[in-house]
């Protein structure tokens, strides 16, 4: 039951967040979202909109609900935005995560990384550290991402009992991938334009 709410919410936010704001007011954005969830009951032969989604990207890790969570709260203007030093720290966190395991997991490395998701105790041990330091750093964003994931992992709210898949998944990892190279790409282009203007 939880993973066919999980579909609908997941659902609703990815829509939200891919569609431009067309200069709505806040309220109408908050119908917007609500309407999206009700979209994403829409049955088409025996399967909701929602159940399709989920037959292509599985149930996401929490730490992706809690992202979106995140920027459709911005979308709404209900939270500030983050700074672009913690915004680029969470997307280097995950890719990092992402690239560890996934490559592993298609065989391109002898290690399996994803085996020690199923006694996770040195994990949970490094990721209470690492979120104590970014809690220090007071990178809320990720702190919360982490925090959500592992208790939702002791609470077993997912009927996987690998601790990866609460932290990580393909759609997380690809988009901050793809993140961090267009930053960058535009880091890069800022650079050349910087030293052309001084030559």
């Amino acid at each position: 039951m939880i993973n066919l709410w999980q579909a609908h919410i997941s659902f609703a936010m990815i829509l939200f967040l891919l569609l431009p704001s067309f200069g709505l007011s806040k309220a109408w954005r908050v119908a917007l979202l609500l309407a999206l969830l009700a979209v994403s009951f829409i049955p088409l032969d025996g399967l909701t909109l929602a159940a399709y989604l989920r037959s292509h990207i599985d149930d996401l890790a929490v730490t992706t609900l809690v992202f979106m969570a995140w920027g459709c709260l911005r979308r709404m203007d209900v939270l500030p935005p983050a700074q672009q030093g913690q915004k680029t720290s969470v997307l280097i966190l995950f890719a990092v995560m992402a690239l560890a395991l996934y490559p592993a997991t298609l065989g391109l490395s002898d290690l399996d990384p994803y085996r020690f998701g199923f006694s996770p105790r040195p994990m949970l041990v490094f990721v209470a550290l690492l979120t104590l330091g970014l809690f220090h750093l007071r990178n809320y964003l990720a702190v919360v991402m982490l925090a959500g994931a592992t208790l939702a992992f002791v609470v077993g709210i997912k009927p996987s009992h690998n601790y990866w898949d609460y932290l990580v998944d393909p759609l997380l990892g690809l988009y901050c991938c793809l993140a961090l190279l267009v930053l960058a790409i535009g880091w890069i282009f800022g650079r050349l334009g910087t030293l052309r203007r001084s030559a």
